[in-house]
């Protein structure tokens, strides 16, 4: 039976949509923790736990921390190095001992005061983990690629609507200021009527070979079975663990196509309003994959050989990296992770912000603040599951068409891809019994 505090909480977060308990929210929002004060009672704060702890989650939880209504009660990691690292982030935030660790996250997902998880594990286990964290009745943010394939995908944001989860995916350029803007300019028509857009992602890769055997650790040091999870089993080697596990084909997604893609299809999607559908033909060349909407819209997926290096002639270099630009006919639109924002035009330039209140890319704050208010208020978040399967669909589908090196048509509907047995072949992959 949960305490009498925890079903005050939860009674809160459940009946959160009405009048009054949203005004109690909004002067929540509007207040940011500190070591010395926290005017939100224990029993009105989300509780937070995290599913791997590395350098990026590090950097989406220094945002979440300022929330004075979240509170980061545990952590999860397969690795004790980062476990103890994540700790003593959060203990000296709180200024106490606090913070619980585990190395099985499915033991964490059993306490009944963690309502929410953030799932920045390695690509091979976001969905997967998100899965089981809704269906612990935990609402869940995770990192991008939020799955590794088309099956799973569907699978999560399956789940996600079965359980009732509320669910974002950490494509936190939706809710980036900059990027914002070049949207709007789109679907205000000020561009005209769109006819292509560009989205940047890098040199596509298809990598499987294995590193060589090391000795195991023990499982208290690295739990090497729950790091691979249901990824395909090889021996230990502690560079996967460190971070080399990037682009292989067992451990990534999508030939990498998804790392940036993720972000700047899905900008795409949103700019041409797809959130409802995808492409419907994906052809590559050596440069790119070019696609086509049903709308006639083109999205041109544009390979970078130097993504953090000199992007030109693609694009405008100091507007930083995952730039996306958007075609009219009446004018263009290109933007960044710089926050900068660069038209075609005079008459356009005075649509544009004003430059002092740039945000960076890859800030998380107010995409973050979006999951924990629809958390109460049991709303759609800004990339919410059926958000996440089409862009990324999309990107798989694409990566599909590179793989194969030939073009490839889906139809958005089945998302199945129509009259092609190997392309459907590549939409799932077999997974191992890690359990």
């Amino acid at each position: 039976m949960e305490s009498t505090n925890n079903s005050t909480r939860r009674q809160f977060l459940s009946t959160a949509r009405t009048p009054m308990a949203m005004a109690t929210v909004g002067s929540m929002t509007s207040t940011k923790s500190s070591r010395g004060a926290d005017p939100v009672s224990a029993n009105d704060r989300i509780g937070l736990g995290i599913i791997g702890i590395g350098p990026r989650c590090t950097y989406d939880l220094k945002a979440m921390l300022d929330f004075s209504d979240v509170r980061c009660l545990a952590i999860s990691d397969v690795q004790a190095s980062r476990r103890e690292a994540g700790k003593a982030l959060v203990d000296k935030y709180y200024g106490n001992n606090d913070c619980e660790l585990y190395r099985d996250f499915r033991e964490m997902l059993q306490r009944s005061d963690i309502d929410a998880v953030l799932v920045a594990t390695g690509d091979r286990w976001h969905a997967d983990a998100s899965i089981l964290a809704a269906q612990a009745g935990k609402d869940v943010y995770s990192e991008k690629p939020c799955g590794i394939t088309i099956e799973l995908c569907q699978q999560l944001a399956d789940t996600m609507h079965q359980e009732q989860r509320v669910f974002q995916a950490g494509t936190q350029r939706r809710s980036v200021p900059n990027f914002l803007k070049a949207v709007e300019l789109v679907h205000s028509g000020k561009l005209g009527k769109l006819h292509t857009m560009h989205a940047s992602v890098y040199v596509p890769v298809l990598d499987n070979t294995w590193l060589p055997a090391e000795p195991m650790p023990s499982r208290d040091v690295v739990d090497w079975n729950l790091w691979l999870g249901p990824a395909p089993w090889r021996p230990f080697n502690q560079k996967y663990v460190d971070g080399r596990w990037r682009g292989q084909w067992d451990f990534d997604s999508g030939a990498r196509l998804l790392d940036w893609g993720a972000h700047t299809v899905d900008l795409c999607q949103w700019a041409n309003q797809a959130d409802d559908t995808m492409p419907i033909e994906y052809e590559p060349t050596e440069k790119n994959i070019v696609c086509q909407y049903a709308n006639g819209v083109k999205l041109i997926i544009d390979f970078l050989p130097e993504p953090f290096g000199d992007r030109s002639p693609h694009y405008i270099t100091r507007l930083g990296t995952c730039p996306v630009r958007f075609i009219g006919d009446e004018g263009w639109v290109e933007t960044g992770d710089e926050g900068e924002i660069v038209v075609s035009s005079k008459s356009l330039q005075k649509e544009l912000p004003d430059a002092s209140k740039r945000v960076r890319g890859l800030d998380v704050s107010a995409h973050s603040r979006n999951f924990f208010d629809c958390m109460r208020s049991r709303s759609a978040t800004a990339a919410n599951p059926d958000v996440m399967r089409r862009s990324h669909i999309a990107c798989h589908a694409a990566a599909a068409a590179w793989i194969l090196g030939r073009k490839v048509r889906m139809d958005p509907q089945s998302e199945m891809f129509v009259d092609d047995p190997d392309a459907n072949l590549l939409r799932s992959r077999p997974a191992r019994d890690w359990a």
